[in-house]
């Protein structure tokens, strides 16, 4: 009786937020696979909107352990952050359009942060197999260069696209808010009749 008095006097409980991410998984047996998951960060105030994407390699690969099945798990530890903007987004649809087949003609996009000097490409490819690379080199400021790559397989890839054209739009303007209008004086009625109708009506002036 008194926990419940306590729990209702306290107040409702507060639900934390919760970011979703769109995240893909390519393990394999050799422990060479990776994973990425990509977060939607709309435009607010002044600050304008992005996807940040955090890519991992894989760490372990699939066992029996005990007759328990074990999962291949990723470094999510050791993981890249890429924070792409409206410019890095648009050069990426434009490959995935098929209006060119790698970024900035394989060139790549140049980000320069603290986290390091990173290189970043997406590629169209046809062998092995048809899909798109997304490849990331990065120099810390401290330590050696770190290699980080995802292949996206075409079904994967038409929902990334997909995603992404989408998600343009609240990074350009962000989640729209109606916000409430002033109250508005009563409008005054202007119109002044012609002098033949006030003549008309009896009025002498």
């Amino acid at each position: 009786m008194n926990e419940e008095r306590e729990r209702t006097q306290a107040g409702p409980a507060v639900t934390p937020h919760f970011r979703a991410s769109d995240c893909y998984y390519h393990a394999n047996s050799k422990g060479t696979g990776s994973a990425l998951k990509l977060e939607l960060h709309p435009a607010h105030d002044d600050t304008p909107g992005s996807v940040f994407v955090r890519m991992a390699m894989q760490r372990t690969v699939a066992s029996q352990q005990g007759g328990v099945q074990m999962f291949p798990t990723f470094d999510w530890k050791n993981s890249v952050v890429l924070k792409l903007d409206r410019s890095d987004l648009s050069q990426i649809l434009q490959v995935l359009r098929g209006m060119q087949e790698s970024v900035m003609d394989g060139k790549g996009l140049f980000h320069r942060s603290s986290a390091g000097n990173t290189v970043i490409k997406f590629t169209h490819q046809i062998e092995p197999r048809p899909g798109y690379q997304l490849s990331v080199w990065r120099k810390p400021p401290t330590g050696e260069a770190v290699n980080v790559y995802y292949v996206f397989n075409m079904d994967e890839a038409f929902a990334l696209m997909m995603a992404l054209e989408r998600a343009m739009l609240y990074v350009c303007f962000g989640i729209p808010e109606v916000f409430p209008r002033p109250p508005m004086a009563p409008r005054q009625n202007t119109f002044a009749p012609p002098p033949e109708m006030r003549a008309a009506a009896g009025d002498p002036f």
